[in-house]
C-alpha cells in the first residue's frame, strides 16, 4: 500500500526564518543591518562563489545561500580596493539571498558597505567551513524535505519507532497510553508528521499545537508529560514499524509464520507493516512489545521465522519418521 495523501513540500523560506532558526543552533551572527530579511531562499543547497568573484558567472548559483570561507576571504584581501569592489559588485548584481562568512573571518569593509547598499544580509559564524556547511546543509535539507501528515499514534517502544494506524475509535490512543504506563515513550498522538530525512529514513514528530496531549474517549484531553513526567515523551523518533490495527475479519489474511512480511510505502520509503487483528481478550500492548523486540532481533540478523524454517527443511531432508521429543530423558519431578 502506498500513501499519497497530505504530502507537503516547502518551496522556499525567508532569510529571516533562516536566521531565526540558525542563530542559536549554529552560532550565526548578523554582521550588517537587518536588510533583506524578506528575501527568498528557494534552494536547499549552499554555494561557494569563488568563481563568481573571479569573474566567471555563467554557472553562478545565485539563488542559494552564499558561503564565504577562508579561500573567498583571502582572495578578496589580496585584491586591490578597486578590483575588490568590482568583484563584489559583480556578485551583488545577482539576487542572492544572503551571505554566511565562516571560520570567524572578518569581512572586508567593502563587502559590508555593498551589502548594506544592495540590502543583503551578511552573517558570520565561528564554525569552520566544513562544519558550517554540514550543519547548514542539514538544516536546509530538513526545511525542504517532503513531509506527510498521518492519523495515528507514534510511540518509542524499546527504542523502536512504532506507528499505530487504523480506523477512528479502534483504540490507537489507548494502546499508546498503555505503552507509556509500561515505561515506553510517546512521540505524537492523533496527528503524526513524518519527514523524509535522507534516503530511506522517515522521522516522526507531533505538531507544535498538540505536542504530547492525548485524547482518551470517555475521559477527554490529558497531558502525558505532566502526568507521567519527561521520561514518558520524545519530540522526534525514526519510524521503523507500522502496526495496522483492525477488527478481526474472516476474509483478511493474517500472517502465521512471519515469513511473508509486508511493507507500507510512505514517501517512497518501504516501512515494515504488521496487520494486527483486534479480538476480545487480545493484549495489543504486549504484542506491540513483542513486535518491537522481534524487530530488534532481525536488526541484529536473527529472524526466528527463518531459523524455524531452516530447522524444518533440515528435518524434511533427514526424512525422519519419528517426531522427537524436545528432551531425551525426563528427570524425576515429584512436585
Amino acid at each position: 500500500m502506498k500513501i499519497k495523501d497530505n504530502i507537503l513540500k516547502r518551496d522556499s523560506i525567508t532569510v529571516e526564518y533562516f536566521y531565526t532558526h540558525t542563530r542559536d543552533r549554529f552560532k550565526v551572527k548578523l554582521l550588517t543591518k537587518p536588510h533583506g530579511f524578506d528575501r527568498i531562499i528557494a534552494d536547499q543547497n549552499l554555494h561557494r562563489p569563488g568563481l563568481a568573484l573571479a569573474g566567471f558567472v555563467e554557472l553562478f548559483s545565485f539563488s542559494r545561500v552564499q558561503i564565504f570561507g577562508n579561500t573567498e576571504i583571502r582572495y578578496l584581501n589580496n585584491l586591490k580596493v578597486k578590483d575588490r569592489i568590482t568583484s563584489l559588485k559583480r556578485l551583488f548584481e545577482f539576487e542572492i539571498p544572503c551571505i554566511v562568512i565562516t571560520d570567524g573571518n572578518k569581512p572586508v569593509e567593502e563587502l559590508l558597505d555593498l551589502a548594506n547598499e544592495y540590502q543583503v544580509s551578511v552573517f558570520g559564524t565561528e564554525y569552520s567551513t566544513t562544519k558550517a556547511v554540514y550543519f547548514l546543509s542539514d538544516f536546509l535539507d530538513d526545511q525542504f524535505a517532503p513531509r506527510i501528515s498521518l492519523h495515528g499514534s507514534f510511540v518509542d517502544v524499546y527504542g523502536v519507532g512504532m506507528l499505530f494506524t487504523g480506523k477512528s475509535g479502534i483504540g490507537k490512543s489507548e494502546v499508546a497510553l498503555d505503552l507509556v504506563e509500561r515505561g515506553h515513550r510517546l512521540v505524537a498522538d492523533d496527528l503524526v508528521i513524518l519527514t523524509k530525512k535522507g534516503e530511506g529514513i522517515l522521522m516522526g514528530s507531533g505538531t507544535d499545537l498538540v505536542k504530547h496531549f492525548m485524547e482518551i474517549r470517555g475521559i477527554g484531553i490529558i497531558d502525558i508529560k505532566s502526568m507521567f513526567g519527561v521520561r514518558a515523551i520524545r519530540f522526534q523518533k525514526r519510524l521503523e514499524v507500522v502496526l495496522d490495527l483492525e477488527i478481526w475479519n474472516d476474509n483478511s489474511n493474517y500472517t502465521r509464520t512471519g515469513l511473508d512480511g509486508s511493507t507500507r510505502n510512505i514517501l517512497d520509503v518501504e516501512i515494515p507493516c504488521v496487520k494486527v487483528p483486534i479480538v476480545p481478550g487480545k493484549n495489543i500492548t504486549v504484542i506491540s512489545e513483542v513486535i518491537a523486540l522481534n524487530y530488534l532481533l532481525q536488526h541484529y540478523n536473527y529472524d526466528a521465522a527463518k531459523v524455524f524454517q531452516d530447522k524444518l527443511n533440515q528435518r524434511i531432508l533427514e526424512k525422519s519418521k519419528d517426531i522427537d521429543r524436545a528432551i531425551d530423558y525426563f528427570e524425576h519431578d515429584f512436585e
